[in-house]
Formats: C-alpha cells, structure tokens, sequence
C-alpha cells in the first residue's frame, strides 16, 4: 500500500499546491464542473477524503456518517454545507488533517483488505485508487479556470485503470446491456511508456495518450475534443457514456463544451 499511497499523497499535495496561492476571491470563481466554485470543489473533496479516513479506521462512524448524510436529497446537501460556506483558510485546515488521516490510515492496510463505502465494499487498494481519480478530476477543473496547463504524471496510470474497469458499471447505470465485445487499450503514459488492456485480437480499440482516455473517463473532455484514436462501434459508445466514479449516470461534456485547450479565468 506504501506505493500507490504515496500517489494519493502526492495527487493531493499537485492539487494544494495550485489553490494555497489562491487570494479568497479566486476561491469563489465557477469552475466549469456543474456550477462548483473551487471552494465547493475543495470542500467536497475534503469531505469525501474524511469520509473515506472513517472507512478505514471506524466502521461504525461510517456508516453512522452515511446514514446521516443520505437520508435526504436536503440532507446531502447539508452535510457539505459547513466546509462550502467556510473561509477559504478554514477549508485548506481542514483538508490537510483529513487527507494526511486517510493516506496514514490505507497505508496500514492489507491491500485486499474490504473497507465500507456508500455502495459496495472496496478493497483498501481500490479506496486509494478512487481517491486519487477524485482528487485528479476535480483538479482538473480548478486548473481549467484558472488557465492552468498541468504536468501530467504516471500517477494517471491509476485513474486509466479504474476507467478501464468501470467499463460494465458505465453501461449498468444507463441501464444498458454490457457488451461481450472486447476492447483494447494501448496509451501511451507520460514517461513515454505503452499502458495497455485488453486482448490484442480485439477488433475494438483505443489508442492514443494515457492523460487523453483518464479525461474522457472522468468527463472533463468529450472524446472528440481529444486525440484519441477509437475504432469499433462498443469503443465508440463507450467513450461517450465512461464514467469512472459512482453515483447516478450522469451525461459528461458536450463536443467543445470543455474545450483541450485552458480556459480563461472568471472575472
């Protein structure tokens, strides 16, 4: 667990690093993700990473949290709203105490070992691998209003692989019948090394950059504002209903709607 540990750790202190520079203004501009301003990105970060550090140290505190905070539409909403109306100051505290909590508490895991989680149990392994997407995909967003171009890393190698395994839940959460056509892989990772999945017989494929796939996966690109080269109708469909995290279907960004290239800053 040390390893993919360190790879939450340094995705979350990439994501620090861009909003501690932040002045209390530019953490209430509207990001480009469903009308979050970057202290409702951060907040919802934080509290999911506290959320997950209750999963892998208390069980029943947990579940007690779940319970609480799914008992309503309203009270979902409630349950984040203390960290989204807090100073900017407060919000970073915050965060900081819970994500060092979550990375101490998998890192003392057994990388099989099954923690809670809102749906069903996740291994300690896959708990870290979920964060990591998380924290990546919101990053993305801020980076976009801020008109940041960022570094990508072979720490994508970890939301890729949690796009290539959400591949069924994609289609179940449209209520879609789950293809038995395979689907090849081959993305070229930011050191410049082949990432591959799938069957090299595959007549369905994706090809193209590791960084191009894990955004369309996460739904901050449609696939055609990508370089992306997909072949086969399931690989097709695919790209336009991925989605790698939980929760609802939900329909990702229409063609030039989150454009490849960074957008300007609110003002």
């Amino acid at each position: 667990m040390k390893d993919i540990c360190r790879d939450l750790h340094n995705e979350q202190e990439a994501l620090d690093a861009i909003v501690s520079k932040l002045s209390d203004e530019q953490w209430d501009l509207i990001t480009p993700f469903i009308g979050w301003s970057i202290k409702y990105e951060i907040a919802h970060v934080a509290f999911w990473d506290m959320a997950a550090r209750l999963a892998a140290s208390d069980e029943a505190a947990f579940k007690k949290l779940i319970q609480s905070t799914f008992a309503s539409e309203e009270a979902y909403t409630e349950s984040q709203r203390e960290l989204r109306e807090a100073v900017p100051a407060y919000v970073m505290e915050y965060w900081r105490r819970e994500r060092k909590a979550l990375v101490d508490a998998l890192t003392a895991k057994d990388p099989k070992e099954r923690i809670p989680w809102v749906g069903p149990t996740m291994s300690a392994r896959s708990k870290a691998t979920a964060r990591i997407m998380e924290t990546w995909a919101h990053a993305q967003d801020v980076a976009d209003i801020l008109g940041i171009e960022r570094e990508p890393t072979d720490r994508l190698r970890h939301v890729a692989h949690i796009g290539v395994t959400t591949f069924g839940w994609s289609h179940v959460s449209r209520g879609l019948e789950v293809p038995d056509v395979a689907v090849r892989l081959e993305l070229i990772g930011p050191s410049g090394n082949l990432w591959t999945w799938g069957s090299e017989d595959a007549t369905d494929s994706i090809k193209g950059r590791a960084e191009d796939f894990c955004l369309v996966v996460v739904q901050r690109r449609h696939v055609d504002d990508t370089r992306l080269e997909v072949k086969g109708d399931v690989a097709r469909n695919w790209m336009l209903i991925a989605q790698a995290f939980a929760g609802p279907a939900v329909e990702g960004p229409k063609p030039r709607e989150r454009k490849t290239t960074p957008q300007t800053m609110c003002r």
